[in-house]
């Protein structure tokens, strides 16, 4: 018997792309790409979701990721058709190799509707299916960039935030600082922070990259040091790519690196990890290859014996965080004290990935209904297409 044929009703049978805008309150994109706090502002932000169907019936549903992956998506998706949609590793391997140009992220929400497909093919959560026991995840409000006129203009801003959230019920704080070219700003809410709530929350600084030089980011790096932060996250402008300047920063700092965001797949992470580039890893079901991809990077971290960092949040984040031993935190991004999330809710259930939505324990549920346990408003989604692609 040919073991490569899957049964016929496990074929792959129908591929659905939507794109689809939703408006967002209260962040500006036109003075800060990645977003600053601003009450009042209004925008508009497209989505993609995903929906694969077999010849007998088993759906998968996946809506994330970033939504400039579209034509990278519908790509992959023709490759798939007559596919076993429960040979994932199969589907791993010709994402790899077909969007290895693009960083393979069209392949993610592909795969993350896959597992979404398996679970609810068998009456199991993702989490069951990874052989994970978490229920609740300990989570850190991730805020957006400082900018001015915002609600994160100041370093005492920061602090005044962190302490907002500290009595939400979070333990864990990351801040995204300025991106005006300077470091003082920077140094002086990172000192805030470690006076303000250091002993009572975990902290984080994430440059995103945005510091000019090596010596800006030693010198922030020395602030986290003497605020006690507990990591240091893609200090400057390198992208986070470049492992021997990396190693050279973990010499002279005591805070320990975080890196990954911007490195795709586990064999380049293992490059990275193996130059000594980093202290944590990195990995996001959204940017590395789906849950699939995620779990392979988290396991070599454990065998490196280090620990890994889920980037992001949503209901793919919280299935391989419950079934990785390894990690520390659940980034709940992006926030600020207006409220304004970079995406609005498209769950028809009780999910919720916002800021006050957290358990007065610090952390956020794992859902527990079979595949990735959600609802998703699919009305919604159709009723404010951007495009619609079927392929069968």
């Amino acid at each position: 018997m040919d073991t490569s044929t899957p049964a016929r009703g496990s074929q792959i049978q129908r591929v659905e792309l939507f794109l689809f805008k939703q408006d967002i309150e209260n962040v500006a994109f036109d003075v800060n790409p990645g977003g600053i706090d601003m009450p009042g502002v209004r925008n508009t932000r497209t989505r993609l979701g995903v929906v694969v169907e077999t010849r007998d019936g088993h759906r998968g549903e996946y809506i994330g990721g970033r939504s400039d992956t579209y034509l990278h998506a519908k790509f992959l998706a023709k490759w798939i058709l007559g596919m076993d949609a429960f040979g994932r590793e199969q589907i791993y391997e010709i994402a790899r190799r077909y969007l290895r140009k693009e960083d393979r992220i069209g392949a993610c929400q592909i795969d993350n509707a896959l597992w979404d497909l398996a679970g609810k093919s068998i009456g199991a959560s993702v989490t069951h299916i990874l052989g994970g026991q978490k229920r609740r995840l300990p989570a850190y409000a991730s805020t957006w960039f400082a900018g001015p006129g915002g609600g994160l203009a100041s370093p005492e801003a920061f602090a005044d935030f962190a302490e907002e959230c500290y009595g939400l019920g979070y333990r864990a704080f990351k801040m995204h600082g300025w991106t005006d070219g300077g470091i003082e700003n920077d140094i002086n809410a990172i000192l805030a922070l470690g006076e303000r709530v250091g002993g009572r929350m975990a902290l984080m600084h994430d440059s995103a990259c945005h510091l000019k030089t090596f010596g800006d980011a030693v010198q922030v790096g020395k602030a986290c040091d003497k605020a006690g932060f507990f990591w240091y996250e893609d200090p400057y402008s390198d992208g986070g790519l470049a492992g021997h300047a990396h190693r050279r920063l973990r010499e002279m700092i005591r805070t320990p690196i975080l890196l990954g965001e911007h490195v795709r797949g586990v064999e380049a992470m293992a490059n990275l990890v193996l130059l000594d580039g980093t202290d944590f890893v990195r990995a996001d079901p959204d940017l590395d290859i789906g849950i699939t991809g995620t779990m392979k990077i988290a396991h070599f971290a454990e065998a490196m014996g280090l620990d890994v960092e889920l980037h992001g949040n949503g209901p793919a984040h919280r299935h391989c965080m419950a079934a990785i031993r390894n990690t520390n935190f659940y980034e709940l991004a992006m926030v600020g004290p207006s409220r304004g999330q970079a995406v609005n809710s498209i769950y028809a259930s009780d999910y919720s990935d916002t800021l006050d939505a957290v358990g007065a324990d610090g952390c956020f549920p794992v859902p527990e209904g079979p595949g990735l346990g959600v609802e998703y408003d699919w009305d919604f989604v159709k009723n404010n297409l951007v495009d619609h692609i079927v392929i069968q």
